[in-house]
């Protein structure tokens, strides 16, 4: 990956695959200061879950609780030094809406993120998050293909 570092805000969006991982690596080499670079990770809210699922005990989680324990994992997921100072946030929702919000809302000026290169009918189906992204962001979105 070549190397310019800029005084930008970059966002990286996070499911925690080794792509993802990849583009928060690249990230950090791309910014001048590793506080430019956020990571987001979007989960699923809550009201997404089956309410009869036995293995949840709903009274004892909340999105507060979830997010805490999700910014954990990354935390000790990357081992790059230089991420301990990356801002990292957790949204609920649905993942192109959100990351294009949170972009906005944090005047982020690129977005930079892995596609994981589906094609053909589990495109269809699954739809492209990054495509989504691309379209609807108001800042340049940088796509990593594998």
């Amino acid at each position: 990956m070549i190397s310019f570092k800029r005084q930008k805000k970059i966002l990286v969006p996070t499911d925690f695959s080794p792509q993802a991982d990849q583009a928060v690596i690249d990230a950090l080499d791309m910014v001048a200061d590793p506080s430019d670079l956020s990571v987001l990770h979007v989960a699923p809210p809550m009201s997404s879950y089956p309410v009869a699922d036995p293995a949840i005990v709903w009274e004892n989680i909340t999105e507060h609780a979830r997010a805490e324990r999700i910014e954990d994992s990354y935390r000790q997921h990357i081992k790059d030094p230089r991420a301990s100072a990356v801002h990292f946030a957790v949204r609920f929702g649905a993942p192109a809406e959100e990351v294009v919000d949170y972009a906005e809302e944090h005047k982020i000026d690129m977005i930079m993120m892995p596609s994981h290169g589906r094609s053909g009918l589990k495109r269809l189906l699954l739809g492209s998050v990054a495509e989504r992204v691309v379209r609807a962001a108001h800042c340049p979105v940088i796509v990593l293909r594998n």
